[in-house]
């Protein structure tokens, strides 16, 4: 695939001169940097409480945005940072005080790596038969899917090995294994995100997705939320809905960008 003028699509050629821009690196950089602190905090306290502290980015991204556009944003994408800031805000809130912890068992890992691959490849499919913001919406949910499951398991390996597991653990060597391959699927996936549309929607999307999976898995599968009472976990339920709404509010109100896509060609406009 080539991206060509009016392209949504992130092709080979394009994803070479994407690497060789300073300013992909400088961002790459960063991220790798805010990735290291994220897994230092995910060892120390459980992931309903560390992963959706990156709420904080949605309002941060859409400023952001709007500043290097000159332009003030648009009432309906101020709507959706609300509502996406405060249905996590709200998540979080809740299970702070409804959440236990406890160590990982390696078939629970299993389980919640195979279902996080399978709906990886659902949002892929969706993605790939998609255009515009809405293609953009369904790679940036399969990278957050992805990243949701580093966060899983990197709180994992970090506690069986602070607990005084052997790294050559067959549950450690797998975990790390898994948290690479999430890494490469998660990154690819948000490349073309950003490829498809705008960077405050791709971040709104990540900031709600990678939280909520991370956290449903932790409750689901590793067995956080065994004191969680029918009307917390309604609440819950509440929270993630009000937090995705804002999402959708983003993608459907959102102007498309004027400005050339990061990897076309000068004088080329995206769709």
């Amino acid at each position: 695939m080539s991206a060509t003028a009016g392209s949504d699509r992130l092709g080979r050629g394009e994803l070479g001169l994407l690497v060789r821009r300073p300013r992909w690196l400088v961002g790459t950089g960063l991220a790798a940097l805010g990735s290291a602190v994220h897994a230092f905090a995910l060892v120390l306290a459980p992931l309903s409480l560390v992963q959706p502290l990156g709420v904080l980015a949605v309002p941060v991204a859409v400023l952001l945005a709007a500043g290097a556009a000159r332009r003030r944003p648009r009432r309906a994408a101020i709507v959706g940072v609300a509502l996406s800031t405060a249905g996590v805000a709200a998540f979080v809130a809740l299970a702070s005080v409804s959440v236990v912890s406890g160590p990982a068992t390696g078939q629970a890992l299993a389980w919640a790596g195979s279902a996080v691959a399978v709906l990886v490849v659902v949002l892929v499919g969706a993605a790939l038969a998609g255009t515009g913001r809405w293609r953009c919406l369904a790679f940036a949910s399969a990278g957050a899917a992805a990243f949701g499951l580093v966060s899983v398991l990197v709180r994992a390996v970090g506690q069986a090995v602070v607990s005084g597991t052997s790294p050559l653990e067959p549950m450690v060597l797998l975990g790390v294994a898994g948290i690479g391959g999430a890494l490469v699927a998660g990154g690819w996936a948000i490349q073309h995100a950003h490829a498809a549309g705008p960077a405050e929607l791709v971040v709104a999307c990540m900031t709600v997705v990678d939280p909520l999976v991370a956290v449903l898995v932790g409750a689901t599968l590793l067995g956080e939320a065994t004191q969680v009472s029918g009307l917390v976990g309604t609440l819950l339920v509440a929270a993630a809905a009000t937090a995705f709404a804002g999402v959708l509010v983003l993608a459907r109100s959102h102007p498309v960008a004027e400005c050339p896509s990061p990897a076309a060609p000068a004088g080329t406009g995206r769709r």
